[in-house]
C-alpha cells in the first residue's frame, strides 16, 4: 500500500501544530480574494455588455413590458428628443397612483428603445398661480380631448374631491400634442376602467408620438354623387380622419379603372340615396379583390324624418346595387330597422319662445345606443356609440371569409321589418317593454379572408368586358359593413348652424364614441397588424379579497415580517453551534 510522503517531526512537534490555523486563515483569504476577483470580473463584464448592448428581459406572464413590434419601429424613427408632460400628478389614491406608475413605467421603456431620448416631468394644471393662465391653458388640454375628473377620495375620516387630469402632453422641437389615457365604456367599474386604460397606454402613447414623427398621410378615399352624407356633406368624417389621413372625395362615376382607386388606401361608402350601376359594382368589387379595403354603411330603407310629424310617415326599402355583392362577400342587410330601449333623443319643435323655436329632445328607440362591444381591437373597451336608423344584418355562406361581430344592440331590442312606420306621435306614451324581446342583435360586421368576385361567373360590365386584369378571388382585403349610414354625420349646431365633430350632440348632456369608432375601423382596415394591434394586449385584475384580508392580516403579517427575522436569527445561531464545536476541539 502506498504512502503519502508525511514528516515525523511535522506531527510530534506542538510549536508546529499550533502554527497550523495560520496556514488555514491564509488559505481562506486567497480563497475569498479569488471569488472577489472573479465577481468583480463578472460584474466589469455585465457592464460593459450593458453599455454596447440594449437587452431587456419581461418576466411577467402577461409580457406587461414588453412592446410590440409596430412600437418599436415607430420608437426607431424618431430623430429629434421628446418631452412628455404627465399631468396626474399630486397626492393620489392607490388605484390612480397605480395607473401614473403604468404611465411613467410605460414611457421609460419607450425611452429603451427609442432612437432620441424621451424626458418624462409631472406637471400639475392645477398648480398654476395665475388664475387667467390656469383658465387658458385648461381650455387648451379641452382640445387635445383632455377634459379634468373630479376624484373623491378620503382622507383623515373626510371625503375630500378635487380635479385631476389624467393625461399627457408629448412634444418635439416644433409640435405638440396630447390626450386622455383614462378611458372606458360607461357600463364599467372603476377598477375595470383602470385596468383597461393600463391595458391600451401602449396604444394612446404611441399612437400621439406617432402623430408626432409621421411624415406622410395615408389616402382614404370617399365616394360622393350618391347621395351620400347630405346633411354635413362629409364634414364628420373628414373632421375625424384628417389628423391621420388625406380625406378625398371621389365621384365614382368618373373613375375609368380600378387603378384609380388603387391609390387609396380605403374607400368609404357612407349611406348612399341613389343606386350603383354595374360599372360602380365592378370598381369596388375589383378594389376589393386587388387587396383593397371598403367601409360600407349602407342604408337598406329610405325614410325622410322630415315628414315623421304628424300623421308620420314610412320607411320602405330601396335598392343600392350593392345587396347582390354584399351577399357574396357574406352578409345580408335586411330591409327592417331597429329599435332598442338604450336609445337616443331626436329634437322637435315644441312651440314658440318670442321669435325663437323651443326645441324638446324626444325619447326616439330608432335612434339606438350601443354600448354592447366585441372584444375585437376595434371596439375593445370603447364607449358607447350612436346609430341612426339602423338594420340587421345576418351572415351567409361564404367560404374563406371570416365574420367578426363588432357591435351588438341592448338587452331589449326588436326588429321591425318593412314597411315601417315612423312617426313622432308614437312616442306621445311609453314603450311598451314587454315588445322588445330580443336582446344583443348584431349591428356591425367585419369580413376578412379570400373573398371571390360578384362577377365570377358572370357577364362583366359592358365597359369592362375585356378587362385583361379582372380578379375571380381575392389577394387580401378586408371590409366592415353596417347598414346605417347616418352615424358618419355630424349634426348641426343649432346656435350657429355648423356641424359639430361626430358623436356631439348639441342638445344632449352626452356624447358618444362615433368619432373614435370610425378611426379604429380605419387604422385596423388600413393596416390589421399595425397601431391596432398594440390593444391586444391583455392584463388581469387580480382583487384581494378584503373580508378574508382583514381576517387573516395577524397571519401574513407574521409570516412576513417576524417569521423571516426568526429565520435568520435560527441560521445565525445554528451555524456560531456547529462553528464552535469544530473548532473548540482543536483549539484545547
Amino acid at each position: 500500500m502506498d504512502h503519502f510522503p508525511v514528516s515525523i517531526d511535522h506531527l510530534n512537534d506542538p510549536k508546529k501544530m499550533r502554527e497550523q490555523p495560520l496556514n488555514i486563515r491564509q488559505i481562506r483569504k486567497k480563497h475569498w480574494g479569488g471569488t472577489l476577483v472573479f465577481l468583480l470580473i463578472v460584474l466589469a463584464f455585465i457592464l460593459a455588455l450593458d453599455h454596447f448592448t440594449q437587452f431587456r428581459i419581461d418576466l411577467t406572464e402577461e409580457n406587461r413590458y414588453s412592446l410590440h413590434p409596430f412600437t418599436k419601429d415607430v420608437l426607431e424613427t424618431i430623430d429629434t428628443p421628446l418631452e412628455v408632460d404627465i399631468l396626474l400628478s399630486g397626492k393620489l389614491p392607490g388605484g390612480m397612483r397605480r395607473f401614473q406608475r403604468n404611465i411613467e413605467s410605460t414611457l421609460e421603456t419607450f425611452n429603451a428603445y427609442s432612437n432620441a431620448p424621451i424626458t418624462v416631468r409631472y406637471f400639475n394644471p392645477m398648480e398654476i398661480n395665475d388664475k387667467g393662465e390656469k383658465e387658458e391653458y385648461i381650455i387648451y388640454l379641452a382640445e387635445f380631448g383632455i377634459n379634468p375628473t373630479n376624484l373623491f377620495a378620503t382622507e383623515n375620516g373626510a371625503q375630500t374631491s378635487r380635479l385631476i387630469f389624467p393625461g399627457v402632453i408629448i412634444r418635439n422641437a416644433t409640435h405638440e400634442t396630447g390626450g386622455l389615457l383614462l378611458k372606458g365604456n360607461r357600463g364599467m367599474s372603476p377598477d375595470q376602467i383602470l385596468n383597461l386604460s393600463v391595458e391600451n397606454l401602449e396604444y394612446e402613447l404611441i399612437n400621439m408620438i406617432r402623430k408626432l414623427t409621421r411624415k406622410k398621410k395615408r389616402a382614404v378615399a370617399m365616394i360622393t354623387n350618391h347621395g351620400e352624407l347630405q346633411e354635413d356633406q362629409g364634414y364628420g368624417v373628414v373632421e375625424a380622419l384628417s389628423e391621420d389621413y388625406e380625406v378625398y372625395k371621389v365621384p365614382l362615376q368618373q373613375a375609368k379603372s380600378v387603378d384609380d382607386l388603387l391609390s387609396f388606401d380605403a374607400v368609404i361608402v357612407a349611406g348612399p340615396r341613389d343606386g350603383y350601376a354595374d360599372r360602380e359594382v365592378y370598381l369596388l368589387d375589383q378594389y376589393l379583390m386587388r387587396g383593397g379595403k371598403l367601409l360600407l354603411c349602407v342604408d337598406p330603407l329610405a325614410v325622410d324624418l322630415a315628414k315623421a310629424g304628424g300623421d308620420g310617415t314610412v320607411a320602405v326599402g330601396f335598392e343600392t346595387g350593392l345587396d347582390r355583392m354584399l351577399f357574396k362577400y357574406g352578409v345580408r342587410i335586411n330591409k327592417d330597422l331597429v329599435q332598442d330601449m338604450n336609445f337616443g333623443y331626436y329634437p322637435v319643435v315644441a312651440g314658440e319662445f318670442g321669435d325663437q323655436s323651443q326645441l324638446v329632445p324626444l325619447p326616439w328607440p330608432f335612434y339606438v345606443v350601443a354600448n354592447t362591444m366585441s372584444e375585437h381591437v376595434i371596439t375593445k373597451g370603447l364607449d358607447q356609440a350612436m346609430f341612426r336608423m339602423i338594420s340587421t344584418i345576418d351572415t351567409v355562406k361564404a367560404s374563406g371569409v371570416q365574420k367578426t361581430p363588432l357591435i351588438y344592440s341592448g338587452r331589449y331590442s326588436r326588429v321591425m321589418s318593412q314597411p315601417v312606420r315612423v312617426a313622432f306621435e308614437d312616442m306621445s306614451q311609453e314603450p311598451d317593454v314587454s315588445l322588445f324581446d330580443q336582446r344583443h342583435l348584431p349591428l356591425v360586421y367585419l369580413l376578412e379572408g379570400d373573398f371571390s368576385s360578384v362577377f365570377q361567373n358572370r357577364f362583366l360590365p359592358k365597359s369592362f368586358e375585356n378587362d385583361p386584369d379582372f380578379a375571380e378571388t381575392s389577394d387580401g382585403g378586408a371590409i366592415i359593413v353596417t347598414g346605417d349610414g347616418d352615424w358618419l354625420q355630424s349634426v348641426n349646431d343649432r346656435s350657429t348652424g355648423d356641424p359639430v365633430p361626430l358623436g356631439v350632440v348639441p342638445y344632449a348632456e352626452t356624447s358618444f364614441a362615433n368619432r373614435e369608432l370610425l378611426q379604429n375601423m380605419l387604422k385596423y382596415l388600413v393596416d390589421p397588424n399595425g397601431i391596432m394591434a398594440t390593444r391586444s394586449k391583455e392584463l388581469k385584475i387580480r382583487p384581494l379579497d378584503k373580508k378574508k384580508v382583514q381576517e387573516d392580516k395577524a397571519k401574513w403579517q407574521v409570516l412576513n415580517v417576524a417569521l423571516p427575522v426568526v429565520l435568520v436569527l435560527l441560521i445565525g445561531l445554528v451555524k456560531i453551534y456547529f462553528r464552535r464545536r469544530k473548532y473548540g476541539n482543536k483549539v484545547e
